[in-house]
This record gives structure tokens, C-alpha cells and sequence, in this order.
């Protein structure tokens, strides 16, 4: 195994079961699971078992984005060798980040109510590396807040964006807050002051953000919401204002981009 993908499995080893008795995977909709992701790009989804990092339920789009027979793919390693060199190190911190920020600022308890996203560049059926965004919801977990299965979704959105800005998220799900571009380099004394705080947004920003992404009005959206449009307006300006963004087209790109929805 290549030092790189080592790195990974060491990251999840603290969250990885072992004892296969209780890994029960819960009756799922995977089309009500697919049909809530936004469609930016060609993507794909997979299922990995952490008792021995199998893949299952590999979706068959995969092989028309990476040239590759889904039979193929039998082990996240697999995946993980499609992953561009350079940006193999940034994966694995990330991973650690994001386990890290849940079991040590949010709880462990809440790993199934956060889905983790951030870019890496994959190869292609091309034999070029695109970046893609890569989303992880955790499916399942014993009572030790061990792992047993995660859904990993991968979206092509090199037409949106060719730069990665090395950061991960945290999108809170059943009224969890969300935390946005956080830093994956390690925090000092040395670089404390350059981290950029996290971006915060809460359930109900993150549904107007999706409202905006579907084309509805402010005025839609305050309807739809059972809310005034004055309120509905003081949303999508705090939004913009924590975003960064200066317009509604702007934000709509980066939550796209970013896989903040």
C-alpha cells in the first residue's frame, strides 16, 4: 500500500469498527438520498464499508467519469489511486480535520447530523486529473461512536472552478448549525492569526440558500418560508455578508462549488 493511502487508513482507524456483529446497515432511500443533491456535474456515489473498506452500491456513472468497469472497484483503495499526488496529503488532513473538529468542538454523538465536504482533483477517463467535490455522510455507527458505513458522493465541477481553495465543511444537517471553510493546516502560536474564522451558517440560512439555487425570489422565498419579506431580505444579506459574496450569483457558485448544499 502506497505511504499516502497508509496515511488515510491511520486517519479513520479511530473511528473504524471491528467487530463485524453489530454492522447493520438501516433500510435507505438511496434515491430520495441522491435526488436532495444538487446536479452541478457528472458525479457518482458509493457506499464504504469501514469494517474492511469494501465499496458497494457504486453508482454506474462512475465509469463513464473515470473510464473504469464499476467491477473493478472493489476497496476505497481503489478510488483513493485515482487521487492526483499532490493532493493525496491534503485529503488525508482533511479527513483528520473534520473527524477531529466533530468529536473535539461538536460531539461525537453528532457525526450522523454533519455531512463533510472539500476538493481534491481525481483522473479521469481523459487520463487528465479535474477537481471534483467530495461529499461524506455518514450512514451509520455503533454505540461507541464507531464507524460501520458512509455515503461518499464525488461531482465533477471543474466547469465551475479549477481552483481548490484547500479548505473543508461541515454541513449541519436536522437543524445542526453549519461551520464553512475551515483551515486544514494546523493551528499555532506561529499562524494563529492567519486562520480565517469559520463561516457559520444556521438550518435556516442553508434552506434559503437552496431556495436562491432553485431560482426563487426573495419574495418566493419569504412565502415559502411562512416568513415576511423583509425577514426573508435580512437572510440573504447576512448570507451574503458571512459568504463573502456580493451577489446572489456569486453565492449560488461558491455553495455549488464548495458543496455547501
Amino acid at each position: 500500500m502506497k505511504p499516502d493511502i497508509q496515511h488515510m487508513h491511520q486517519v479513520w482507524k479511530m473511528v473504524k469498527m471491528e467487530d463485524r456483529s453489530t454492522a447493520r446497515l438501516p433500510r435507505i432511500s438511496f434515491d430520495e438520498i441522491i435526488s436532495s443533491i444538487f446536479s452541478t456535474g457528472p458525479f457518482y456515489y458509493y457506499i464504504i464499508d469501514f469494517i474492511d473498506m469494501s465499496i458497494s452500491h457504486l453508482s454506474l456513472s462512475f465509469e463513464e467519469i473515470h473510464g473504469l468497469r464499476v467491477e473493478q472497484i472493489k476497496t476505497i483503495n481503489d478510488i483513493l489511486s485515482l487521487t492526483h499526488p499532490n493532493d493525496m496529503d491534503f485529503v488525508s488532513h482533511a479527513e483528520e480535520k473534520a473527524l477531529s473538529f466533530i468529536i473535539n468542538t461538536i460531539g461525537a454523538d453528532k457525526f450522523t447530523s454533519y455531512k463533510g465536504s472539500y476538493n481534491f482533483r481525481l483522473r479521469t477517463a481523459d487520463g487528465d486529473y479535474k477537481l471534483f467535490n467530495h461529499q461524506a455522510l455518514l450512514l451509520s455507527m455503533d454505540e461507541n461512536y464507531k464507524f460501520i458505513k458512509s455515503l461518499n458522493i464525488h461531482t465533477n465541477i471543474s466547469h465551475l472552478t479549477k481552483t481548490n481553495n484547500y479548505k473543508f465543511s461541515l454541513i449541519g444537517l436536522a437543524g445542526e448549525p453549519s461551520y464553512l471553510n475551515l483551515d486544514v493546516k494546523e493551528i499555532s502560536i506561529e499562524n494563529v492569526g492567519d486562520l480565517s474564522p469559520p463561516i457559520i451558517f444556521t438550518k435556516r440560512e442553508i434552506e434559503i440558500i437552496k431556495l436562491l439555487a432553485d431560482g426563487y425570489s426573495t419574495k418566493t422565498i419569504a412565502e415559502e418560508l411562512f416568513i415576511s419579506p423583509a425577514t426573508a431580505e435580512t437572510h440573504r444579506k447576512n448570507i451574503l455578508r458571512k459568504s463573502g459574496c456580493k451577489n446572489s450569483v456569486k453565492l449560488i457558485s461558491k455553495s455549488l462549488s464548495e458543496g455547501w448544499i
